[in-house]
């Protein structure tokens, strides 16, 4: 809202709550003129041009296609996309059919250690890119930033195949969805270039957020520190040729910010307004969501997924529901 708000040719008109008391705070807030606990009815009786989908992630599809179907010029969804693989290709069919933009918040696209990482990958700093590779906490919350940023250094081509394995020993529901405890992934993008991903107590192994193996250097985001050493810059090089890191300049910029969560908006309206794409576009969402849900189907399989991926629902959440994997 705040980043809205900054934008001149913006007002915020009406916001939707199943709270009242929550509605009211936020309309004191930002000065919203109406408030709805119903979002359809704020869908029928204001015209809006963007909508924001800010719930959790089972209701995105819901609200995604009721929006788009009302007419709205716009819509701009939280990430994850949908609780399941058929319900994100619906949201993105139906916005196509309604001529909707339809965009994701993945913002870390416009965060500067990734921004001047791609530049340097873009100007051969490493050479021709090989492989990819991230650790997080989880694969589907906060993974879906981090398969989406593979995904934008790798050219946004798709992937051909996915195999994996995860640990859900503890029941760890985020926003009212499964999230694994631990995994490990490996796939292939249809160029060739390799992916992998550590996430839980195995992120120790990857070492940082992101890292871009090149045939002659690597891109490191976010590096770790080894005990008894300095904390690494946020953004480093290690060039065709050095065997020496070099620390790219990010100025006060991290891994979350700031900044970027306004600038994606930004994106947004400005994308609405001259019929250009935005990066945060609903296929750019798909593609990342795609290995996620094969990720899990991998393990559901107990082998390797080729794609594009044929299933239609959760399988993490559908192995909890069957007792075939068992938490606790």
């Amino acid at each position: 809202a705040a980043a809205y708000k900054a934008l001149p040719s913006c007002e915020i008109v009406a916001c939707a709550d199943i709270s009242p008391e929550n509605a009211q705070a936020f309309q004191e807030l930002f000065g919203v003129a109406r408030t709805y606990t119903d979002y359809r009815e704020m869908l029928a009786k204001e015209q809006l041009d963007i909508v924001s989908v800010c719930t959790w992630p089972a209701l995105h599809e819901e609200m995604v296609v009721a929006a788009a179907q009302a007419g709205v010029r716009a819509v701009h969804c939280e990430k994850p996309m949908a609780l399941t693989w058929a319900g994100a290709k619906r949201m993105v069919e139906a916005c196509r059919a309604s001529g909707t933009l339809l965009t994701f918040n993945h913002q870390r696209r416009f965060g500067a250690p990734y921004r001047k990482a791609k530049a340097l990958l873009d100007e051969g700093a490493i050479g021709t890119l090989e492989r990819v590779e991230f650790s997080v906490g989880n694969l589907y919350d906060y993974g879906s930033h981090s398969f989406d940023l593979c995904n934008y250094f790798n050219g946004e081509r798709g992937a051909a195949w996915v195999i994996a394995q995860i640990d859900y020993r503890t029941e760890n529901l985020v926003f009212g969805a499964h999230n694994e405890n631990q995994a490990f992934a490996l796939w292939q993008y249809e160029n060739g270039v390799f992916g992998m991903a550590s996430t839980g107590a195995g992120a120790e192994l990857i070492g940082c957020h992101n890292r871009l193996i090149g045939s002659e250097g690597v891109i490191e985001i976010g590096a770790t520190a080894r005990e008894g050493q300095e904390k690494p810059p946020v953004l480093r090089v290690r060039r065709a040729g050095s065997a020496r890191w070099e620390a790219i300049d990010c100025g006060n910029e991290g891994l979350h910010g700031p900044g970027y969560i306004e600038r994606a908006i930004a994106d947004v309206v400005r994308a609405l307004g001259d019929g250009r794409p935005s990066e945060l576009n609903g296929d750019n969402a798909l593609r990342a969501t795609e290995i996620i849900f094969a990720c899990w189907e991998s393990v559901r399989r107990r082998g390797r997924v080729d794609l594009p991926l044929t299933i239609e629902d959760n399988p993490l959440h559908e192995m909890v529901a069957s007792g075939a994997l068992r938490i606790g």
